[in-house]
């Protein structure tokens, strides 16, 4: 079992920056492959970025390249996401994700693929305003 708990959520200005974090535990020397999700009212589920553990590869839709960076940081059991240059696009629910099976780990279009996320926290709320 794999235990994801994310924080670092809020409401910034349009081009403004937050950082979120998920907090793994359990049977992290488990997982394969992480990635963050998100979702605004009215819109289907869509991928944001993953990051495979195993080689540190990482992966982005595009609507978040240039602009969204993930990031592990093994010593604290925690998945980043550096999120600058924010638009109110960006709104929505976001939710990490952990895989447990050897996949590939990559992002294309909308979507995140492990090939298969076994794992998800609860979400922490992001608000752009213009």
């Amino acid at each position: 079992q794999v235990h994801l708990a994310e924080s670092g959520g809020g409401s910034v200005q349009s081009g403004g920056s937050l950082r979120l974090s998920c907090a793994a535990s359990g049977n992290i020397d488990s997982i394969d492959c992480m990635g963050w999700f998100r979702q605004a009212p009215g819109k289907l589920r869509e991928g944001v970025a993953a990051i495979n553990k195993r080689d540190g590869n990482t992966s982005y839709t595009d609507s978040v390249k240039g602009r969204f960076t993930i990031s592990l940081d093994n010593a604290e059991n925690t998945l980043l996401l550096q999120m600058d240059n924010l638009e109110p696009e960006d709104t929505a629910m976001y939710y990490c994700a952990a895989d447990l099976a050897l996949g590939a780990c990559l992002c294309s279009g909308s979507w995140c693929y492990g090939p298969e996320y076994n794992y998800w926290g609860q979400g922490t709320q992001v608000t752009v305003s213009s």
